[in-house]
């Protein structure tokens, strides 16, 4: 190599170093690369849980209801508000059942195969019989006084709906005389806004009986135990048929209890039955395989087992049945 091609390629050397040196970048600004990496992952995270929820077709409103706390709720917003386009996709949370509550022991309290939906519609049905029949009454009333429109001399109080009652009984109701056709009877008390009982008779899936009574049956100096005062419908038959009842007959009983007693025994036609205690009432129920004519005998105990009401000395207590 000539003197002349060596100082060639020596200033060619110095001129490529210089150019390699000028458009070297910049160092790496790892931190600020960092922060979006972290950022992006995140992003990521966020999506791919976004499909999750698609897929899995869980409604937003899922999370307020398994959640016990306010994170949870954000966390669904935060979703639904990020992935719009999967909300048409995401079905609507089903509404909550609405319906009368169930008794405390459904075992002991829904007899003879009757279901808890069948008592509740059975009582729907009841309410709307009684609203149907008191519009009839008035306009009946209103019609012989010749005005034309209802003026009842006494205002009937309004049930209320289904769903504000407690279903304390269902079972089996046996026709006779005055009330042919077997059936089911349903009792429902509510305490608001005033304490209601209603005693629902359905035959062949229609109301045919309604009987209520609105107000506390407290009497002065009333016993720690009362029994309803028009229960007796659910433990006897038709007096045109004394002496000549169907065998065998479920009976029940129902009434108040104080929260100082904490059993109640019914003895009746032979046999005795421990109540069940349900929010301040008390319920009863076996099967009569005999014709009776004493009333069911009730008593109630404190926790410690004394005797605190015994309907064999109670003066306001029906002893014999009519």
């Amino acid at each position: 190599m000539s003197e002349t091609e060596r100082e060639f390629e020596e200033q060619l050397r110095e001129l490529l170093a210089d150019d390699a040196y000028t458009i070297r970048p910049s160092p790496v600004p790892y931190p600020a690369i960092r922060r979006q990496g972290v950022i992006e992952r995140r992003r990521r995270v966020a999506v791919a849980g976004a499909a999750l929820v698609t897929l899995a077709a869980v409604p937003v409103g899922a999370f307020a209801l398994t959640g016990g706390g306010a994170a949870t709720a954000d966390t669904a917003a935060t979703l639904g508000a990020s992935a719009s386009a999967t909300q048409a996709a995401t079905p609507k949370p089903s509404p909550t059942p609405s319906g009368p509550v169930g008794p405390v022991s459904p075992q002991r309290q829904l007899l003879d195969g009757i279901t808890l939906e069948q008592a509740a519609d059975g009582l729907a049905k009841c309410i709307a019989y009684d609203q149907e029949t008191q519009a009839s009454r008035a306009n009946a009333t209103a019609v012989t006084a010749g005005t034309g429109s209802p003026t009842p001399a006494w205002t009937p109080p309004d049930l209320g709906d289904a769903d504000e009652y407690r279903i304390i009984l269902a079972m089996h109701s046996t026709g006779d005389s005055n009330a042919t056709g077997d059936g089911i009877w349903v009792v429902a008390v509510k305490e608001q806004p005033k304490q209601t009982r209603l005693l629902c008779r359905v035959v062949d899936g229609e109301a045919a009986s309604v009987g209520s009574s609105v107000g506390n049956d407290d009497i002065p100096d009333a016993p720690p135990v009362l029994a309803d005062i028009n229960g007796g419908k659910l433990y006897q038959q038709s007096f045109i048929d004394k002496g000549n009842w169907k065998l065998p007959f479920r009976w029940g009983v129902i009434g108040t209890v104080e929260p100082s007693v904490a059993k109640v025994t019914v003895s009746y036609g032979g046999s005795t039955a421990e109540a069940v205690l349900d929010h301040g009432w008390f319920v009863a129920s076996a099967t009569l395989n005999q014709q009776v004519t004493a009333s069911p005998h009730i008593k109630g105990y404190d926790a410690d087992g004394k005797l605190l009401y015994d309907s064999a000395t109670d003066k306001s207590y029906e002893q014999t049945l009519p």
